[in-house]
C-alpha cells in the first residue's frame, strides 16, 4: 500500500489507517491477543497507521503487536486540559503503548478557538515534550467546523483529525460543505488532515464504496481511519484502498447501540454524546440511531455498564 505524508510534517503513513476504536472495550472488547493478531495481519498487509485514544482502551493490543516496532505510526489522543493531566496522558501512552516517542499526539473532541485555549496548558506542555522528542507531532481531534477553522490559524497545530462523510453525520456545529470548506483551507494552509468514520460510524456499511469514494476523492485528505473488526473488512478495505475500485465487498458489518434494562436514566451520557443522540425518556435513556456514530464514547460514561455498542 502506498505511503502519503501527513500535510508538512515529517511523518509518512498507509493511505488507510486502522481505527482500533472498532477492536477496543468500547466495542467488540476483543481480547489483547485477538485484536493483536488483526493488528499484525494489516500491518503485513500493508496497514502502517494506527489510531487510538487514551478513553478507548486499546493500548495493551498495539503494544502486544507493536512494542517496538519502528515502521508504526500510532497516532493517540486525550482529554488533558493542563500540565498535570497532560503529562499523566503522556506517561500513559508512552507506557501503554510501549513506545519512548508518540508519533501523533491530539487533543481529543475539540470544538473552538474557545476551547483550544481553555487546554492551553496541555497544549504547551505536549509542545514543550515535542521539543524534548518525546512527541513527534501535535493535533487535535474534531467533529466540529468551528475547530477546524481555528485549528487552522494555530501554527503549532500540524495534523487534525476530523469527522468527514457523505452524509454530514457527527458533524456537530454544520453542514458537509462547510466541513470540506474549512478542512480544504486548514490543508492548504500545510496541515496534515486524516479523516474518521467514513462510513459515518458504520450507518453506511451497506454502501462502503459509494463512502469511501466521496472521502479518498478529497485531495485534501491525507489518510482515512476506518474502524475494522474483522479479517474479511481489514482484507475488503485494503484492497480497495489499494485501487481496486471494481471489487466487491465481502463484509458489511452494521452497528447499533444496545442499551439495557437496568438503565437507571441518569442521563450521564447524555453529556457524553456530542452527536446530540441521547435523550432521557420515561427515566430511561433513548438513542435515536440516525444520529448516532457509535462512538461508544456513551458507554464509557455510564457508571452502571449499561450501553454498548454491537
Amino acid at each position: 500500500m502506498d505511503r502519503v505524508r501527513l500535510g508538512k510534517s515529517n511523518i509518512s503513513v498507509s493511505k488507510l489507517c486502522f481505527g482500533t476504536l472498532t477492536i477496543s472495550p468500547l466495542q467488540k472488547n476483543f481480547s489483547i491477543d485477538k485484536g493483536a493478531d488483526l493488528l499484525k495481519s494489516a500491518f503485513d498487509m500493508g496497514v502502517t497507521f494506527f489510531d487510538t485514544a487514551e478513553i478507548y482502551g486499546s493500548y495493551p493490543h498495539l503494544k502486544r503487536a507493536f512494542a517496538g516496532n519502528p515502521d508504526v505510526v500510532i497516532s493517540t489522543k486525550c482529554y488533558a486540559y493542563d500540565e498535570q493531566t497532560a503529562k499523566k496522558s503522556l506517561e500513559l501512552a508512552r507506557q501503554g503503548l510501549g513506545r519512548d516517542v508518540i508519533d501523533i499526539f491530539m487533543l481529543h473532541e475539540q470544538e473552538s478557538e474557545l476551547t483550544l485555549q481553555g487546554h492551553k496548558k496541555a497544549i504547551d506542555y505536549f509542545l514543550k515534550m515535542k521539543q524534548k522528542g518525546l512527541i513527534r507531532s501535535f493535533g487535535v481531534s474534531t467533529h466540529h467546523v468551528a475547530c477546524v477553522d481555528a485549528a487552522a490559524a494555530h501554527a503549532e497545530i500540524e495534523i487534525i483529525h476530523p469527522i468527514y462523510n457523505k452524509r454530514g453525520l457527527g458533524i456537530a456545529d454544520g453542514s458537509i460543505e462547510e466541513m470540506r470548506a474549512a478542512i480544504k483551507k486548514a490543508h492548504e494552509a500545510g496541515i496534515g488532515i486524516f479523516a474518521m468514520k467514513p462510513l459515518g460510524g458504520g450507518h453506511m456499511c451497506r454502501t462502503p464504496a459509494e463512502a469511501f469514494d466521496f472521502v479518498l476523492g478529497s485531495s485534501f485528505i491525507d489518510a482515512v481511519a476506518v474502524g475494522i473488526q474483522s479479517e474479511q473488512e481489514l482484507a475488503d478495505n485494503i484492497e480497495y484502498f489499494s485501487g481496486n475500485r471494481e471489487m466487491k465487498f465481502a463484509s458489511s458489518t452494521e452497528r447499533k447501540i444496545m442499551i439495557h434494562d437496568w438503565c437507571t436514566g441518569c442521563g450521564t451520557c447524555v453529556g457524553a454524546c456530542k452527536s446530540g443522540a441521547i435523550s432521557v425518556i420515561n427515566g430511561k435513556a433513548v438513542v435515536d440511531q440516525s444520529k448516532c456514530v457509535f462512538c461508544g464514547y456513551c458507554g464509557a460514561a455510564c457508571k452502571d455498564f449499561v450501553i454498548k455498542v454491537v
